[in-house]
């Protein structure tokens, strides 16, 4: 089976602590990203990442695999449909570099199966959530990420 790998970059005007929190806080991601990551962020912890409406629908899940505050989070990624199957699970991993008065975050995700659902959809949202991120973190305002998709 073929595996992808895809790598962000984003400079930030922001400190690495408020980037961290940005990632690990479900109250910040709802801000940028529309949905919340939660998880106690324990090596070895369950985290998932769910709609920040009254449904709560996990969209994402996985397990904390590295987390050393505020400069690496590691995790496996997969569909909630596909939890048991490890075949199917990625990795992201955020490195959080301070630079002067700002942060380079480098988004790796990588062990994607080829071609998938999966790689499709992350190489069309990580752009649109990191833009989202950066926005926030300098302005107090995400984008409307969601605004990009097109009606059923």
């Amino acid at each position: 089976m073929n595996k992808a790998k895809h790598i962000y970059v984003v400079y930030i005007a922001t400190t690495a602590e408020k980037l961290w929190k940005a990632i690990t806080q479900g109250d910040l991601a709802r801000q940028y990203w529309g949905h919340e990551n939660v998880s106690d962020w324990k090596v070895g912890s369950r985290w998932s990442h769910v709609t920040a409406d009254q449904e709560r629908k996990e969209r994402i899940v996985g397990k904390v695999i590295e987390v050393t505050p505020p400069t690496r989070l590691v995790m496996s990624w997969a569909d909630p449909k596909d939890a048991a199957d490890m075949t199917q699970h990625s990795k992201v991993s955020f490195d959080i570099e301070p630079l002067d008065e700002m942060v380079k975050l480098t988004v790796t995700h990588d062990e994607l199966v080829a071609d998938s659902n999966m790689e499709r959809g992350i190489s069309k949202g990580w752009p649109l959530v990191l833009s989202s991120m950066k926005s926030f973190l300098e302005t107090g305002k995400g984008l409307d990420i969601w605004a990009t998709k097109k009606p059923a």
